[in-house]
């Protein structure tokens, strides 16, 4: 599972209950009366809300009228004679049955790929299976690998906070002269009575000084 760092901030605790019916009962009931030793603090109760992020669908589709290339050579010319080199060889295509009238060329010389682009729509699908294409220029002959174009589009997308079913988040806990963990504690041991609404607790952070941050894991 992945876990995703929350901020816990000063004087306040988390709590994560074996049963969610109990954290949401909890919530529900928002305001809670602790007794921390000789003091009554009243302490409010918030669903615990993960960092906001977003869903979407992801649709990857092979292009019809693009394909790769790379392992393009580097030669002693411009780039723009290498484009067009390359938009005259995969125009006849004659090792893949025909490529047709070309849109554009995207070379970049540094990484030694393009990016070809066919008019029409359906000619990538003549270069399917053809891995290596024999590439001439300048007297020589070379070997460039060819390969598929996808096309991703996102869809759906929308932001969402999600929601813990099984943790809460205590506000508004005050200041008192016991240590850290002794109020941990007394939360603790206040929050786990079926008489205040209680339950078992797997796990809990309290922090009384600065901020924290919480690995949280559900």
């Amino acid at each position: 599972a992945t876990k995703v760092p929350f901020r816990l901030n000063q004087n306040q605790a988390l709590l994560t209950f074996e049963d969610e019916g109990v954290a949401q009962r909890l919530t529900k009931m928002s305001r809670h009366t602790v007794n921390l030793d000789n003091t009554k603090a009243n302490v409010t109760v918030r669903p615990f809300e993960l960092e906001m992020g977003f869903q979407f669908e992801l649709h990857v589709t092979v292009s019809g009228k693009k394909i790769n290339v790379s392992e393009i050579p580097e030669l002693p010319i411009p780039k723009d004679w290498m484009r067009d080199k390359l938009e005259l060889s995969f125009y006849k295509a004659e090792q893949a049955a025909g490529g047709g009238e070309i849109e554009n060329v995207t070379y970049n010389k540094e990484s030694g790929t393009a990016v070809i682009t066919f008019l029409k729509p359906g000619a990538s699908n003549n270069f399917v299976g053809c891995t290596k294409y024999l590439f001439c220029a300048e007297g020589r002959c070379f070997k460039l690998a060819v390969s598929p174009h996808f096309d991703f589009r996102l869809r759906k997308f929308q932001p969402y906070c999600r929601v813990s079913k099984k943790t809460i988040l205590l506000k508004g806990i005050p200041e008192v002269e016991e240590d850290e963990e002794s109020v941990q504690d007394m939360i603790e041991i206040h929050f786990q009575k079926p008489s205040n609404g209680g339950g078992e607790i797997e796990k809990i952070k309290y922090t009384s000084r600065g901020a924290a941050y919480v690995c949280f894991e559900e």
